[in-house]
């Protein structure tokens, strides 16, 4: 008989509201021992309450919080096997960088010498060896987060929880931390809670995203099963971008607004009626007017009304015969740099990068097709 891993930690059936404002609805997540799972949403979503939650800062109206299948809904934060690192990093201005990440082992009465050597150990492990004497004024941005991250790990917790951990650093160091934590959550495997609303974040660090909306769960699963086959049309736009067009199908056969045919996913049958059809810039290629879709199988034919050049890539932006506005991301090796704006060209892709939803604010059902009522 296989036997079931025990969640490190569970919320369940999480209701919370405040001022008669509904916050969390019936949230259940389980996330599993040296899982790093994000949970990503615009603000307002309910993440950082979850989190709070789960820390024990706040208490939930309803359900209950399992730490390696222990209820620990009503247990105080400082006696949780938890910790947390904030998005201002909360050092301790006048203690120096070793006392701040001594601080939580002398409260717990740890003898000195083990103090000395677990601060050295989690110095190291940050990449902060000699950093010890220093004061949190004289370190960047990036060093204090990384000397929170110790401060937090040096208590060995079942459970580390990380508030937008990255957001008060600038692109280019935010970058470099994303490897940085990621080389750290494998080296210590400790299960990690990261709430983001980062999507390129999510997308780098974690195992599995939540996609949190207005209080609820919109969709938990791998980064490749959100972006390829988003369950809702919120999903889809919040995670990546994406070009919507209208459809119609009956009869067999559907067609977009300008009446031109669209193959679907092999498997998807989508019901008669109105359809939303989704596609994302990249998978779409461009050819010149005139010339034949080849090997791709949808084909939409469109007129340039601008192209921005990016480095490495090049946005065509154009509308469609239906006045639809369509984005294509562009490689070098495209035809976007031999036309111009004001071009008719055709919009190709594969009928497997074809996303549909039958109705909007409906969650999707079997192939991937959003119906009406989930």
């Amino acid at each position: 008989m296989k036997l079931l891993r025990r969640p490190d930690l569970e919320l369940i059936g999480i209701d919370k509201g405040f001022r008669g404002r509904q916050v969390l609805r019936q949230v259940s997540l389980a996330v599993q021992p040296g899982e790093f799972i994000a949970v990503l949403g615009p603000s307002g979503s309910g993440k950082s309450t979850l989190l709070k939650i789960a820390a024990g800062f706040e208490q939930p109206d309803s359900g209950s919080v399992r730490l390696q299948g222990e209820d620990v809904t009503t247990v105080p934060p400082y006696r949780r096997n938890i910790n947390t690192v904030f998005q201002n990093y909360a050092l301790f201005p006048h203690m120096t960088v070793f006392d701040n990440i001594a601080y939580g082992l002398r409260r717990k009465k740890v003898p000195a010498a083990e103090v000395k050597q677990r601060v050295a150990e989690a110095l190291a492990l940050v990449g902060l060896a000699s950093f010890g004497p220093r004061q949190p004024e004289t370190l960047s941005g990036g060093e204090q987060q990384r000397i929170a991250l110790a401060r937090a790990l040096v208590n060995r917790p079942a459970v580390l929880l990380l508030d937008e951990p990255l957001s008060a650093l600038d692109l280019k160091i935010r970058r470099r931390m994303q490897g940085e934590l990621k080389r750290i959550h494998e080296e210590v495997g400790t299960t990690f809670l990261c709430v983001t609303h980062d999507q390129e974040e999510a997308v780098v660090l974690a195992d599995r995203i939540t996609v949190m909306r207005d209080g609820g769960l919109e969709q938990v699963g791998t980064a490749r099963e959100i972006y390829d086959r988003p369950a809702t049309p919120f999903v889809a736009d919040f995670v990546g971008e994406m070009n919507w067009l209208r459809g119609e199908a009956g009869g067999g056969t559907v067609r977009l607004a300008d009446g031109s045919a669209l193959h679907l996913p092999e498997g998807i049958s989508p019901p008669a009626g109105a359809l939303r059809v989704g596609v994302r810039p990249e998978r779409l290629r461009i050819a010149a007017a005139g010339g034949t879709p080849g090997a791709w199988e949808n084909a939409l034919a469109a007129t340039i009304a601008r192209i921005t050049f990016q480095g490495p890539s090049t946005v065509v932006e154009a509308r469609t015969a239906a006045g639809e506005a369509i984005r294509c991301l562009c490689g070098p090796a495209d035809a976007a740099g031999s036309l111009l704006p004001g071009s008719a060209i055709l919009c190709l892709w594969d009928a497997g990068a074809t996303l549909v939803f039958e109705t909007a604010g409906a969650r999707a059902g079997p192939g991937g097709v959003e119906q009406a009522g989930g």
